[in-house]
């Protein structure tokens, strides 16, 4: 019988795979097309691609791009420096600037507000349509400081000769996105200027001095030890300003630093006890979970700093040894309440004559007895002392040691170009999310005479460059979208444009890990168990490299194996390597097309270079350029040759579209909807069969569906799988995007080759979209057929006790009896047969891993959270009763700043929240040499008989399964993603756990270091802050800051 039954099955499975080919074929034109590019055949040339070649030039091409942008950015600095050289500061200036949040205001009478005034705003396409003003810059001040401060007036004043500059760069290089200014006063100039707006709680954080290209460009990578004094006296609100000063100092710190932190009472506790006696890179991940640990801290004993001082350059020392730190500067931080004596002898023993290890003390509270012990150990070994009374001093003062560490490079006048790794931008949304990009910076100097030794940074220029700008460099269409590129910061192997990277998919929606700047390259290409690829290119190398690779697609439901060609060289004058990848076979191989111009009328131009061609459409810019009368329209010669081929050779396919159209006596039921075709050169022609408010899917290949629209820099999951699918067959599939019932279609498309060879370049794909219930009932009426004389049929799926199902080559359900089960895995309905499948051999399951992934967890709330809040409140209480210092609370806007930082922190404890973390999971494709099979499943002692039948020309499979037997016990296989515990068992749990904190992989260091100056002015190192409200308003505020609740 079960042979029988094969037999029905195989007959069911010819029947149905005869007709889908055939109206596949024929709506698609694809017999068609493979004919035009064959009488073509002569005029074209087949190239194997030379990828050393090709890498090379892209590298050339990159350099040449980056190269203009930091000349931008050099002319920037040049005006800052002669501007600043020309003012002579003037404690008195008043003066109105456009203030990036008060532009546009005005009061309850009409007027504009103080520092507002009437700013001009224009929609802009090249800025994502935000209105801008392309002829002035705004200037943003931080929530926390005040606007009409003496020294920000001045800065603010001198610096608007950047306008000139700013104005002047966009139209040299119309691809500018942002240019800026970062003020080492704290405020921020922005080119073009736009309106800038507050969070819900009237706050604006962004503080340009935080920002990972300021503290890049101002000072030089730098190891730091932080010791923090968590004695008796450092009880109730100092520890709590000791904690924030912590969290201010890991805010500038980035990926060139490493940093540990120590807690020190009559004894050393490393905040992470497990990284005892190293230091660690301050990434996002280790900041965050020393952050984590400093609410763990408590106050009691007695402090012995000179224990603590000998642990922290016996640890700087020792570490510099390893030659896995910076190598370059070095730094302790002190953050405490009071020191009894200088040390000078562990100073003496440690770091003098050199003094390379740099001191900052932070005296924390009004108490100034001890300050002159911490002010001499500051200016002994070339730091800077600072007092911090309250929590709103904690950011100034912890900024002044930036200025200090940068004063080797300004008197070495040492204008280094730095770049960062790859940063998300939410401002310039491009309808697929947030904007990843990275940003060119250079520092800015005090040029003045008297200032020379004291090395004053003025701030820091910057402009952004979005990754899609570096995408435009990339000639995809000679690689048939098997290609694909990375591009990476050499000192933390930055990702910028990977198949794999920045997309997080949960709930069918796009997402992106919180604070996402990076990944390594080798959680990427993590097949590369051995870094080969990642430390020659962290080497900057020239090379190539071969593996077999498992790349995710289609929202990660899917797998494609690749054996690819990597081929890798650095970028010139910048930090970045470049990397591409290329698929073996067709892969290697691409074509180049032979018809004149006067034959074609499609090409690709660039229209955002200048301002005049930024509303041109492509046919429009091909016209200008072919009559020569646009010089400045810029068009890749080489791409319009190859579209022209593709024009001409695929034009007959709209004809025999329209007499498919015109004859009304075909697709009478229409079924089929729409015909499709893309070109390795991003040319796509789209015939309707039905009207368009009769599309069963009206967001296939249109803007709503992003991935599946084609272009020169997209080539979407429809055309790869068909490459990648053996020629002369279809690939059909259910696009996981189709959300309701209503609007279920499937897809079938195929590969056009070239040549009757397996390495022959893809020229194109065709394709077709058709109902689902057109497809499922042909699949029904096939499996009707009886292959019996006499019509009985020896299986049926009509028959209740016989289930019957269609899927696809990585097991989703195409068909079955329970709709419902449509576009499901297969093992979630029947998993005793697909464990039996992947037994059998016929599907092989293949585990992916997922670096960049968002788990769910359940915040705890947090004590400190809450003790910080109750304190704000109180102290706010105080301020509002202090009559003497009202307007400060006003101008400093005190009050929102408050709110929204902490109010914000204290509602997101005790909810469901997602988190980074490492996933596996798993993803399942056919063995393509196993056509058929039968198996037979044991359910206690009940045997559940199936039959496995390949559709012929398909990447489908007919599965009948016996549903007589229970095998319940048998649980359903799924495809969710499980979480990497890197916690098991306790101990085995903090082992694992440490060891990852630990893991550093090689990296390169920048090429400069300014570690100090033989004429640096160290005496320039810092004094008490003065706060000095009412005795009575302190008083009140020290009682009422901690009456209970």
């Amino acid at each position: 019988k079960r042979q029988s039954g094969l037999s029905e099955v195989k007959l069911w499975a010819s029947a149905f795979g005869g007709e889908m080919k055939s109206i596949s074929a024929k709506y698609s034109g694809s017999q068609l097309l493979q004919k035009k590019y064959k009488e073509f055949e002569r005029a074209v040339r087949v190239e194997e691609i030379d990828g050393l070649r090709l890498v090379k030039r892209l590298a050339e091409n990159m350099e040449e791009m980056f190269h203009k942008k930091a000349q931008a950015m050099k002319r920037l600095v040049e005006a800052a420096e002669e501007a600043h050289l020309q003012h002579d500061e003037n404690p008195d200036l008043q003066y109105e600037y456009f203030n990036a949040v008060l532009i546009n205001e005005v009061d309850e009478e009409g007027n504009s507000v103080e520092l507002g005034g009437e700013f001009i705003l224009q929609p802009n396409d090249h800025f994502n349509n935000l209105s801008v003003n392309l002829s002035l810059s705004v200037v943003q001040v931080p929530t926390n400081m005040y606007n009409k401060d003496s020294a920000i007036v001045n800065g603010v004043f001198w610096s608007e000769a950047l306008n000139k500059v700013f104005v002047d760069n966009f139209e040299k290089d119309p691809s500018l996105i942002w240019q800026y200014f970062g003020s080492a006063k704290g405020f921020f100039r922005q080119y073009p200027g736009i309106k800038w707006k507050p969070d819900e709680h009237g706050v604006i954080a962004f503080d340009c001095r935080n920002r990972k290209w300021y503290i890049q460009a101002a000072t030089s990578p730098k190891d730091v030890v932080i010791l923090v004094d968590v004695s008796g006296s450092m009880k109730g609100l100092r520890l709590t300003i000791a904690r924030q000063t912590v969290s201010s100092i890991l805010d500038t710190l980035g990926d060139d630093d490493f940093f540990n932190i120590i807690a020190y009472n009559e004894e050393l506790h490393y905040v992470e006890p497990c990284l005892n006696g190293t230091l660690v890179q301050a990434d996002v991940t280790n900041k965050d979970h020393f952050r984590e640990h400093l609410d763990k801290l408590f106050a009691q004993g007695i402090g012995m700093l000179d224990i603590a001082l000998t642990e922290a350059f016996n640890l700087l020392s020792d570490f510099n040894e390893t030659g896995r730190g910076s190598e370059c500067s070095q730094a302790i931080m002190l953050v405490t309440d009071g020191a009894v004596d200088t040390y000078d002898t562990i100073f003496a023993k440690y770091n003098w004559p050199d003094r390379k290890v740099r001191i900052f003390p932070y005296l924390i509270g009004r108490e100034s007895a001890f300050a002159d012990n911490l002010k001499w150990m500051a200016c002994a070994n070339k730091g800077y002392f600072t007092q911090i009374s309250t929590l709103a001093d904690v950011q100034e003062n912890v900024m002044e040691y930036l200025h200090v560490l940068s004063r080797p490079k300004v008197i070495d006048r040492e204008h280094d170009t730095v770049w960062t790794e790859a940063y998300i931008d939410s401002t310039l949304e491009d309808g697929q999310g947030p904007v990843l990009m990275t940003t060119v910076a250079m520092p800015v100097f005090s040029t003045k005479n008297e200032t020379r030794n004291r090395g004053i940074l003025l701030g820091v220029v910057g402009t952004d460059v979005p990754v899609a700008e570096l995408l435009k460099t990339i000639p995809k269409y000679k690689v048939d979208g098997t290609l694909y590129w990375f591009f990476f910061w050499n000192l933390h192997l930055s990702m910028f444009a990977h198949l794999h990277v920045t997309v997080q998919y949960g709930d069918g929606k796009k997402r992106r890990k919180p604070n996402y700047s990076s990944v390594d390259l080798s959680e990427v290409e993590w097949e590369d168990k051995d870094d080969t690829l990642r430390n020659a290119m962290v080497n900057r190398k020239t090379g190539t490299f071969s593996m077999e690779v498992k790349k995710s697609v289609d929202k990660g439901k899917r797998v494609l194996v690749l054996h690819n060609d990597y081929y890798y060289t650095d970028i010139k004058g910048t930090p970045f390597s470049l990397g591409v990848a290329l698929s073996r076979g067709h892969g290697k191989f691409f074509f180049r097309g032979n018809v004149t111009v006067e034959e074609g009328s499609v090409t690709y131009c660039n229209t955002d270079e200048h301002p005049e061609h930024r509303y041109l459409s492509q046919i429009e810019a091909i016209k200008l350029y072919l009559g020569g009368h646009e010089p400045h329209l810029q068009c890749d010669k080489e791409l319009i040759q190859e579209v022209l081929f593709d024009a001409v050779v695929t034009a007959p396919l709209e004809a025999y579209w329209t007499s498919l159209v015109l004859n009304k006596s075909e697709n009478s039921d229409k079924g089929v909807e729409i015909a499709y075709l893309g070109t390795r050169t991003g040319l796509s022609r789209i015939n309707l069969f039905v009207g368009p408010d009769e599309l069963t899917n009206q967001d296939f290949l249109t803007a709503e569906d992003k991935e599946g629209v084609f272009n020169a820099d997209h080539f979407p999951l429809w055309y790869k799988r068909a490459a990648e699918q053996v020629p002369g067959t279809f690939v059909y599939s259910l696009p996981f995007n189709t959300g309701s019932e209503n609007k279920s279609v499937v897809l079938a498309s195929t590969a056009i080759q070239l040549l009757d060879e397996r390495k022959s370049p893809i020229a194109a794909a065709v394709g077709i979209q058709m109902k689902l219930d057109f497809f499922q009932k042909k699949f029904w009426t096939a499996s009707r057929q009886c292959a019996a004389l006499d019509g009985k049929c020896s299986i049926s799926c009509d028959d209740e006790n016989i289930n019957c199902y269609l899927i696809d080559n990585n097991g989703f359900v195409l068909v079955a009896e329970d709709y419902s089960l449509t576009g499901k895995f297969f093992g979630e309905a029947e998993g005793a047969v697909m464990s039996k499948l992947l037994q059998m051999g016929s599907f092989k399951r293949v585990t992916l891993y997922d670096y960049q992934a968002l788990c769910w967890v359940i915040s705890e709330s947090s004590d400190s959270g809450h003790s910080l809040l109750d304190y704000y409140r109180n102290v706010l209480f105080c301020f509002i009763f202090n009559v003497s210092i009202f307007r400060f609370l006003v101008e400093f806007n005190l009050y929102s700043w408050w709110y929204s930082d902490l109010t914000a922190k204290a509602q997101r404890m005790g909810r469901n929240m997602q988190v980074p973390c490492d996933t596996e999971y798993p993803a399942f494709v056919s063995e393509r040499t196993i056509k058929e099979n039968t198996g037979n499943i044991d359910c206690d002692g009940c045997f559940k008989s199936f039959v496995i039948q390949q559709i012929p020309s398909s990447n489908l499979f007919m599965v009948v399964v016996d549903n007589k037997c229970d095998c319940s016990m048998y649980e359903p296989i799924t495809m969710d993603p499980i979480e990497i515990m890197y916690i098991l068992h306790p101990a085995h749990n903090e082992s694992l756990k440490c060891e990852r904190l630990k893991m550093q992989k090689d990296r390169r260091r920048p090429d400069t270091c300014h570690p100090f100056h033989a004429e640096e002015n160290s005496m320039e190192c810092g004094g008490a802050a003065s706060l000095s409200p009412s005795l009575v308003a302190t008083l009140l505020c020290a009682l009422v800051a901690f009456l209970p609740r």
